[in-house]
């Protein structure tokens, strides 16, 4: 009998294929069935940080490393700071249209949210 998971905390969707988290999915792309790339989305937040700004950047279907290395080109291209959280990066500072120019450039269908 096939194992198949009747209840569990912190996963979000799984993969139909997989069964593995979205972010984990290792399904081949164009598989029937295989997470369709959602757009990323670009926002400012303030909440939280005592007033001060950060860009976050949500949506991204990819692992925890994959996650960290884009935060370090995009850190670098924004010369700022930042971190990832609970594979969300933030990036320190108002940088919504150079980060969206970035991720358009490497093939991610990004928008920008918030206002």
């Amino acid at each position: 009998m096939a194992s198949r998971i009747v209840y569990s905390t912190g996963l979000g969707s799984l993969c139909p294929n997989c069964r593995r988290p979205v972010r984990e999915c290792v399904c081949p792309k164009g598989v029937p069935g295989a997470a369709k790339p959602a757009a990323v989305r670009v926002a400012r937040e303030t909440q939280g940080r005592a007033g001060k700004g950060v860009t976050t950047i949500t949506g991204l279907p990819l692992s925890l490393s994959d996650i960290e290395a884009l935060a370090t080109k995009l850190k670098k291209r924004c010369g700022s700071g930042g971190t990832v959280r609970e594979g969300i990066i933030e990036i320190q500072g108002d940088h919504r249209d150079v980060i969206v120019a970035e991720l358009i450039k490497m093939g991610w269908p990004a928008k920008r949210s918030g206002g």
